[in-house]
């Protein structure tokens, strides 16, 4: 619970956001969002993992932890929470052991799958492979069939909504069908901080500690959600990391995802990244269009919504950030075409996702291109438009001239005037990536990163 004077606060906050505010989402979601004050951390309750991703996402967190520091100066910095995981207030130490025995989360048997954290839809079977994402699938599915130290453990990593979380729960739910002996735990890094937090402010004997770790150190498979966010937590690093050294030791499967590679994170202890990076570590890539058509179709049938081609290849082409707000866009339209009793149509469509679509809407220039390329590859960016030819500038030269084509409307003789080349060449250049990229892993890889510096 909020006590009444963060209730008020938070009533003005919300009128002040509201105001001045065009966000139609926020608005809507502020009603959903349960604040409190603990210590010197502002907890912004959500009642699930999008909610809290699109907050964070949009940096509202950091915007609302600064209208409330008006009043609430000692406030240090805001986190975000699934209200399933709120931190309750301190009560007695014989009541809070209790508490902590009886915790829904912390139920467990020998066959125990915390089923309350699966989503249903995120299984193997409604998960749609393609080039950008099947090493990643190959793996997962790999970790349910047989158990190899050399991916042990298992670490998924790429930026927010393309399908980590899926993976995650479709491990779960296969190993749950197939090995049904087995014990697996399946929770994010942020419920893991929660319950060991928990477990500290119980009691004083040390029993809830014990239990915790007989828990977590007993498990066939730990699957961790969102490792980033232990990062700069000492003592839940401290925690993990012996409970990741117990299972390991023991030959048990470790699975864990995050937003960035384990070695890229920032505030992850070393002896933590070490352990994290001994295992197979596998990138997720941004969809292709392909993928995102396979998606809409895929998930347009699962749903029982009726979309017309031209709708499902406008919304492919046009939000390519990643698959959540793809699958976003779509329940939307399922949604509106339901309440209305239409038929969704591109028209309808285009004009129910106008404020999602102006989110990509920003043009790319030559200039942001030839910029990231040259940052990319370490190469002077004077050199792109220079005349040399070594192998070492001409790639990456012919590599920008290929993403001028793909990623922006200029011409040949346009592009060709950026790099002080004429439109044969740079029409060459085009032709030789996009061979290359069929080809070529390691230009693919650049391409595609490239890419994904420009969210496309």
């Amino acid at each position: 619970m909020i006590n009444e004077n963060v209730e008020q606060q938070w009533d003005v906050i919300c009128a002040e956001l509201k105001e001045n505010s065009d966000d139609s989402i926020l608005k809507e979601y502020l009603g959903q969002i349960l604040p409190s004050i603990h210590e010197n951390a502002l907890v912004l309750s959500v009642p699930n993992r999008f909610m809290r991703d699109w907050l964070r996402g949009k940096e509202y967190d950091t915007a609302i932890c600064k209208l409330f520091q008006k009043n609430n100066p000692d406030i240090q910095r805001v986190e975000v929470c699934m209200q399933d995981f709120f931190l309750p207030p301190v009560v007695s130490n014989e009541k809070q052991s209790e508490d902590f025995k009886t915790d829904n989360y912390l139920k467990s048997s020998n066959t125990d799958i915390v089923e309350v954290h699966l989503n249903p839809e995120m299984t193997f079977e409604n998960y749609v492979v393609g080039s950008s994402n099947e090493l990643a699938a190959a793996a997962a599915k790999g970790v349910t069939q047989r158990f190899e130290s050399s991916r042990n453990p298992l670490f998924l990593h790429s930026s927010v909504g393309l399908g980590k979380t899926h993976l995650m729960n479709a491990i779960a739910w296969k190993l749950k069908e197939t090995q049904p002996e087995k014990k697996v735990i399946y929770l994010s890094a942020e419920q893991f901080m929660y319950q060991y937090v928990r477990a500290l402010r119980s009691d004083k004997s040390g029993a809830c500690i014990a239990d915790f770790r007989d828990l977590f150190r007993s498990a066939d498979v730990l699957m961790i959600d969102d490792v980033q966010f232990i990062c700069g937590k000492q003592g839940t690093q401290t925690e993990f990391f012996h409970t990741f050294n117990s299972l390991i030791e023991q030959g048990k499967q470790i699975v864990l995802s995050s937003d960035s590679s384990p070695l890229e994170l920032k505030g992850l202890e070393d002896r933590l990244k070490t352990r994290m990076a001994q295992g197979l570590i596998v990138d997720i890539y941004p969809t292709t269009y392909e993928m995102r058509i396979g998606i809409l179709q895929s998930k347009a049938e699962q749903w029982g919504i009726q979309v017309p081609m031209d709708v499902i290849e406008f919304l492919a082409e046009h939000i390519t950030g990643n698959v959540r707000e793809l699958e976003g866009a779509l329940k939307r339209l399922g949604a509106d075409a339901q309440l209305l009793n239409t038929k969704i149509t591109l028209a309808s469509a285009q004009v129910a996702l106008k404020d999602v679509l102006n989110l990509y809407q920003k043009e790319i220039s030559i200039a942001d291109i030839q910029k990231a390329v040259s940052d990319y590859f370490v190469v002077k960016l004077s050199d792109l438009k220079s005349s040399r030819r070594d192998r070492s500038i001409a790639r990456p030269r012919q590599i920008a001239m290929y993403l001028a084509k793909d990623l922006t409307s200029k011409s040949l003789p346009e592009i060709g005037l950026a790099f002080g080349r004429d439109h044969t060449t740079i029409l060459h250049a085009i032709r030789l990536i996009e061979d290359l990229v069929k080809t070529d892993a390691t230009i693919a890889e650049h391409v595609t990163r490239l890419k994904r510096s420009f969210k496309c």
